[in-house]
Formats: C-alpha cells, structure tokens, sequence
C-alpha cells in the first residue's frame, strides 16, 4: 500500500497548514502513567501529517501544536501537545 501526504510549506504569515483526511476520528486517553492514541486510518494519517508538517526545516524550535476535545479530538478526550524540540 502506498501512502501519500501532502504537506503544505510553512510561512511565518500563515504558520502551519493542517491537512485533515475526511472522516478522521481521534480520542486521547490517560491510563496510568500511559498516554493512549486511539485513532481510525483517517485518524492515523491525519496525525501522521501534522508531525512530519511539524518537522519542516523552517519552522522553529519551540513551535507546538495543541489539540482538544474543542479542537479535533473526541468527546472526553485529554490534551495533546505536539512540540518541536
């Protein structure tokens, strides 16, 4: 299977482009000491995107991306914090 993602430049102007697959699902669980990613295909390469965006030479260190109940994630979902080192 080939799989094929398409990553927008990033500009200081517009910072980073998301790239949603239609109909992705994504729940963030906290069990224990664990973090849980529970994620459909469209989930997955949705998530897959925005970390290899997230790695694009110019975009600075310190830049993070930040996902919620409220922004993309299922319902009783806990945050999730992406940030570049």
């Amino acid at each position: 299977m080939k799989i094929e993602l398409f990553i927008p430049d990033y500009t200081t102007e517009k910072g980073i482009q998301y790239e949603w697959q239609d109909g992705f699902i994504i729940k963030i669980d906290k069990e224990l000491s664990a973090m849980k990613i529970s994620a459909n295909k469209e989930g997955l390469m949705s998530l897959a995107n925005h970390i290899i965006n997230l790695a694009q030479n110019n975009i600075p260190s310190g830049y993070h991306m930040h996902f919620d109940e409220f922004n993309s994630l299922e319902t009783g979902s806990v945050d999730l914090v992406i940030q570049k080192m």
